[in-house]
């Protein structure tokens, strides 16, 4: 998403510094204090990555905008004479909520990335701003391998292995790429490693672009059984894009995202999941794959999502900004 709105910017011909590990490829300038992205995250790392990329910005004086995508970056609002953004990327967490309640809305816009997750910011204020991607990345897929596919993190709020049960009572193979982080070790041994060895069951590992592109443009489906307050979801648009449907659970932005009968279907339970499933597969339920991408096209491309961000941020240039606290 970063990337995208990255690029997205510099074509409507904005200038962007990009404040990332130094691995990261931008068509603005990349500017690092870590050489490598570290996966899961470290709140240590992420405090001084914050913290560099702040002075930084303070010491060269040439930005109008901070658009902060971690929460540690909230901590400095008070101290930067500059208009700044904050988009919540995770679902709620008190401690994030507490920070945000601190800093102010007067110095912090903040964004959510669905209507649902601005429900669930309770009282505070954000503008809410759906995540976008560039079409180009995922040409149409015809579905010929009749699979399904899941894509994402092995994590039980992900619901791997509903995906799994769902496709083996459908009698349909599925292709799972991603994996387990450590904090997941024991769901993933526990619930979904005997899984993986069942028939017609094709576990890919982590994957790039062009790995996702071919599994889910091949898919007959794309199981998304979230079973939490999904904020966003940037895999259903990846398979939606692809003109794959989505048979996902109904929580958090998920109905949103998903266009029932056109762009997926929403679906209440493992066995509901797998009979439409098998509808797909066997044809007993048509679904119009150009018309999924073409939907999904107008309501989540990125230029959509660009012109967002950039609207928002020459309102707030357009605006005050109260001074900053001295250190």
């Amino acid at each position: 998403m970063v990337a995208g709105l990255v690029e997205g910017l510099i074509e409507l011909g904005h200038s962007v510094t990009l404040y990332a590990p130094g691995e990261s490829t931008s068509g603005g300038v990349v500017r690092a204090h870590y050489p490598r992205a570290v996966w899961p995250p470290d709140p240590l790392r992420e405090l001084v990555q914050a913290a560099t990329s702040i002075w930084d910005i303070l010491d060269r004086r040439e930005v109008d905008v901070v658009h902060a995508h971690c929460p540690s970056a909230v901590a400095f609002a008070p101290l930067v004479p500059l208009p700044m953004v904050y988009t919540v990327h995770h679902a709620r967490d008190e401690g994030v909520c507490d920070l945000l309640r601190a800093v102010g809305p007067g110095r912090l816009t903040t964004v959510a990335i669905s209507h649902r997750q601005r429900l669930l910011l309770g009282d505070l204020h954000a503008e809410v701003i759906h995540h976008g991607l560039a079409p180009e990345h995922y040409p149409l897929g015809r579905g010929e391998g009749r699979y399904a596919a899941f894509l994402g993190r092995f994590a039980r709020e992900k619901g791997v292995a509903q995906a799994l049960d769902a496709a083996a009572r459908a009698r349909v193979p599925i292709r799972l790429a991603g994996r387990a982080h450590p904090v997941d070790a024991d769901y993933f041994c526990d619930e979904v490693s005997d899984k993986l060895e069942r028939p017609g069951v094709r576990w890919l590992g982590e994957v790039g672009l062009e790995g996702k592109v071919q599994l889910l443009g091949g898919a007959a489906a794309t199981l998304f059984p979230a079973a939490w307050e999904e904020p966003f979801g940037l895999v259903m648009l990846e398979s939606m894009l692809c003109g794959t449907p989505v048979i996902a659970y109904g929580h958090g932005s998920v109905p949103e995202v998903v266009e029932e009968g056109v762009t997926g279907f929403l679906v209440d339970s493992v066995d509901a999941m797998a009979d439409r499933l098998s509808q797909l597969v066997t044809g007993r339920s048509p679904f119009d794959r150009e018309r999924c991408r073409s939907v999904t096209v107008a309501r989540f491309g990125r230029s959509r999502m660009v012109s967002a961000y950039a609207e928002l941020y020459r309102l707030l240039v357009a605006r005050p900004v109260l001074a900053a606290h001295a250190p």
